[in-house]
């Protein structure tokens, strides 16, 4: 995945989206900073009212800081690799997990997640090296089956899912 490139005419909106945005929350710390009313944030010496700005840029820095992170903690928890998201980033694999040290949390292979469906079970299991799912199963029929051919799910769901296809079309005959 490559760093998205925006036009200008998309950076010029969403500049104003973000003034748009900032100028009620900076009206608001300001006022409170200064027991001005909101609607003479302006009025004052002008280095402080753009200290102000400034101010409530960093709590919006903060912010997106925030969010930046639960969007890569979720992405991790759906599979994405440090690769991934340094890509996704413009950053190097190194840079992201130390951007991001709790977004991908590794499973180790020998600790398999298991699933009971349907009378039968199957065994989750992740590969430490490449973050991929397989799947190993026994139906309520007795029947053993596996991902097949060597096939990988990028997340655990992934795989889950078809594992519980496989228990459910090997569940024991209901009387």
């Amino acid at each position: 995945m490559t760093v998205p490139e925006i036009t200008p005419e998309e950076r010029a909106e969403l500049d104003k989206a973000l003034l748009d945005a900032l100028n009620p929350l900076a009206s608001a710390i300001r006022s409170r900073a200064t027991g001005l009313p909101e609607h003479r944030m302006w009025e004052g010496d002008p280095a402080e009212v753009a200290l102000s700005v400034l101010a409530t840029w960093k709590v919006v820095d903060a912010q997106v800081k925030s969010l930046t992170a639960r969007a890569a903690g979720t992405a991790g928890s759906y599979g994405a690799s440090y690769e991934q998201m340094g890509a996704a980033w413009g950053i190097t694999r190194q840079g992201a997990r130390k951007k991001w040290p709790e977004a991908v949390v590794r499973t180790p292979a020998a600790t398999p997640i298991t699933l009971e469906l349907f009378g039968g079970a199957a065994a989750l299991t992740r590969d430490p090296a490449s973050g991929d799912w397989t799947w190993t199963g026994r139906g309520a029929d007795g029947t053993h089956g596996a991902a097949g051919d060597g096939t990988r799910y990028p997340t655990r769901e992934e795989a889950a899912a078809y594992a519980g296809a496989f228990l459910q079309e090997h569940a024991a005959a209901t009387p």
